[in-house]
């Protein structure tokens, strides 16, 4: 006899399917793998980080990938890996440049809702220095405000659902998330 009880949260039907998955979107550095992974463990379900598929298809960290490719090529091969996933009950944590390629987000949200996490540019600013390496899918030339300011708008766009976070921990914009997720649309 099993001792393990129900996960504290289960998703509406009306919001997320039985077979569905939860996607974040963001800026690079919102925290959309932290928040994924506790989300997912508030459900009891799978958390795949999608950039983690990227490094595991070309056996290379995602800034080495990113630095080979063009941003074009990267962006392409990225809504490809997305459009190939074949996942039930799962968390899914993106690469914050998925939202440049309208059939990638076709796909997601095919899947279930679309929780975009709005960070502040300084904090964004912030961690992007304190891990530069982290695999940017930036053009020459371009800063990282420029992206989070082309970025913002399509975030907005594609998303169910818009959490404003980055000062508190994690779990603070979790739990009143996982909530929404089992309320009655």
């Amino acid at each position: 006899m099993s001792n393990q009880s129900a996960p504290p949260y289960a998703p509406h039907p009306g919001k997320v399917a039985p077979d569905g998955c939860i996607t974040f979107i963001g800026m690079a550095a919102s925290g959309k793998s932290s928040h994924g992974r506790e989300l997912a463990k508030l459900l009891d379900w799978a958390h795949v980080d999608t950039d983690h598929l990227i490094e595991a298809m070309y056996g290379a960290r995602l800034q080495n990938v990113a630095d080979a490719l063009s941003k074009e090529e990267f962006l392409d091969m990225e809504s490809s890996v997305i459009r190939h996933i074949n996942l039930k009950r799962c968390v899914l944590s993106t690469g914050g440049s998925v939202v440049y390629r309208h059939e990638a987000m076709l796909f997601l949200a095919a899947l279930g809702p679309i929780i975009h996490l709005a960070v502040p540019l300084p904090i964004i600013l912030e961690r992007i220095a304190r891990k530069p390496d982290r695999g940017l899918a930036i053009a020459p030339g371009q800063t990282i405000e420029d992206l989070y300011n082309e970025r913002r708008l399509l975030y907005e766009k594609y998303a169910t659902h818009t959490i404003r976070a980055g000062e508190s921990p994690v779990a603070e914009y979790v739990r009143p998330l996982a909530k929404w997720l089992a309320e009655e649309p």
